[in-house]
Order: C-alpha cells, then structure tokens, then sequence
C-alpha cells in the first residue's frame, strides 16, 4: 500500500515500495505540518521547476537526508546543486559525479533503478529557469502525476494516453496556474481515477477553491474520484492490479 500525503501548496510526500519520495519540497510554506529539519528517510526528491515555492528547502533536506538523490530537468538540478553545496560543503560536481543530483529533461522516463523506481518530465506551461515540467512517478503500486505549475495544455492529453497516471495531483489556485475551471479540463485530459487539487490557499493571490474544482469534476460525470486533502493528511492506494 502507498501513501501519498500532503505537505501545503504544491509539496508531497509519496510512500511506495519502500521508498520515501518527496516533490517540491517547500516545507517552510505557512501550510507545512512539518519543518525541513524534521523530514527523514528520504530517498529521493523531484522538483519540478525554478521557483522557490517548488524548490524550497532542498539545500536543508537533502542536508538532513545524505542518502536522498535529487531530481530535476538539469537547469533546475543545478540550482539545487547550488544550494546542497552551501549546506553540506560538497562541491556541484561531487554532487552531481557521484549521482546525488540528477539533471534530466522532458522526455522518456528517468530509470532509478537503484530505487526501484521511473520518473517521467512533462511539458508544463510555466516560467521556470530551464524548462517547467510535471513530473510521472511510476511505482509497483501505481503512476502519480504532479503537474508542477502550468495551465491547461493539450499535452495532458498525452500525459494521459502514454502514462496513465492513477492519481494526478493539480494546481487550482489561478493567477500563476490552472484555477478550478482550467484544471477541471485537465482531468477530462488526463483521465486519472484520483484528482488531487494543490497550489491553492497559500496565499490570498491563490483564490481557487478546492470544492468548486471538486464540483465542475463531478459536472463532467467523469471517472476520476476528487479527494481534497488539507495539509498533513494523507491518500493510501495500490493500483497494482488496476
């Protein structure tokens, strides 16, 4: 059984197969159950772009954790580099020769295979240093697709047909991404059977609101099950057999 649980505004951390995951790890946003310094056992951790809402404490977790890798297209896995060096001492070569930091790009999956584990960028329309993406966790008990920041695009539609997510996981709060309205279009895209809403609240600028997200999802009497998740609690799933 995997558990994903939700940690304010766009950070998550996923529970699968043994390993501990977590993506966009702004951990001091107001909504956080928990500080930085108090995550441990993490194996790995995927940011999907530049903002410091999304690449967040990395610098100080990954400090925290010495065995955790970290995952990014490679413009933003080199910021990430930049702030692992300052907390550790380590050099951004050590970091990325020794395989702490990863750089990847849009594309084909990411083999972990030391993790037991895939890891997929999407296209996400966002501004970012190097590209924005999402990101397709591929575990044994199921796909989790964290959109990053982004509006609507047709390439969910992809995301959809290739990947397959079981749960996809969408910013909703407007202003800088998709509100209610645009990502209740992205799970017509996407067709996950678990829609995750996110990026809403933090701020007043984020004025999206998770039950009418909920409502235009059910409007569309599509197949995907809407669970809103206040910060710290948690989805349990195993779609191994689905």
């Amino acid at each position: 059984m995997a558990r994903l649980t939700y940690l304010g505004h766009a950070a998550f951390q996923l529970e699968a197969g043994g390993r501990k995951i977590l993506v966009d790890p702004w951990l001091s946003n107001p909504k956080s159950p928990v500080k930085p310094e108090e995550v441990e056992g993490v194996d790995l951790i995927v940011i999907t772009h530049s903002h410091f809402d999304h690449l967040g404490d990395v610098g100080k977790i990954a400090a925290k954790n010495p065995g955790a890798k970290v995952l990014a297209v490679y413009e933003v896995a080199d910021l990430a580099a930049e702030e692992i060096a300052k907390e550790t001492g380590a050099s951004k070569d050590e970091l990325f020769n020794t395989g702490r930091v990863i750089g990847a790009n849009i594309g084909g999956p990411v083999v972990l295979q030391d993790l037991g584990l895939k890891v997929a960028f999407t296209p996400a329309t966002h501004s970012s240093v190097g590209v924005a993406a999402g990101a397709v966790i591929i575990t044994g008990e199921g796909r989790v697709y964290h959109a990053g920041d982004t509006g609507v695009t047709m390439d969910m539609r992809l995301v959809g047909e290739i990947y397959k997510p079981h749960v996809a996981l969408l910013p909703i709060g407007g202003h800088f991404t998709m509100d209610p309205v645009e990502a209740a279009k992205a799970v017509e895209l996407i067709r996950p059977l678990v829609a995750i809403p996110m990026h809403y609240g933090t701020f007043p600028v984020l004025y999206g609101d998770p039950e009418e997200f909920k409502k235009r999802v059910e409007e569309k009497c599509l197949p995907t099950q809407v669970r809103i998740l206040k910060p710290g609690e948690s989805y349990e799933f195993d779609f191994s057999k689905a």
